[in-house]
């Protein structure tokens, strides 16, 4: 979007051709559709099946409405944008998904299923930082955000 609407003029990273690219643009409205599809038609009312270690975890960080839905209301609803915990979770971890696969080559699974198959080194070292990085939101950043 942002090389559509003209950013490769002062930026050289999104200075690409994008109208060869127009298969992006289908596959995120196929995305979008799919989605709707799942929510309105697919969904149902019985809650995930988590263990009972991580539903303690989720109610010692006041977490209670994993059962009522995908994700937690307690952090995505449009109230919460507006606020630290928010921005930080929503915008600023959007962005570093984008940039970052933007920058690697490619996504988690792009890698780790297509790249690991062809024995890609390049594929094979993203996934090892990938998961680096997972562990370390997970054990280190993750729950200092949860307690703000």
């Amino acid at each position: 979007m942002c090389s559509v609407f003209g950013a490769g003029k002062r930026v050289s990273f999104f200075d690409f051709d994008w109208k060869g690219q127009i298969w992006n643009f289908m596959f995120v409205f196929g995305a979008m559709i799919g989605g709707f599809i799942a929510i309105n038609w697919l969904s149902t009312d019985v809650p995930m099946g988590l263990s009972e270690s991580t539903i303690n975890n989720l109610e010692g960080y006041g977490i209670t409405s994993w059962q009522d839905g995908m994700v937690p209301v307690e952090f995505f609803n449009w109230s919460n944008v507006f606020t630290l915990q928010g921005f930080i979770i929503m915008a600023l971890g959007g962005f570093f998904i984008g940039f970052g696969s933007r920058y690697s080559g490619g996504c988690t699974s792009g890698h780790a299923i297509s790249g690991l198959a062809n024995l890609q080194m390049p594929s094979l070292v993203a996934v090892i930082g990938f998961f680096i990085g997972g562990l370390f939101m997970t054990w280190f950043i993750l729950p200092y955000l949860l307690n703000m």
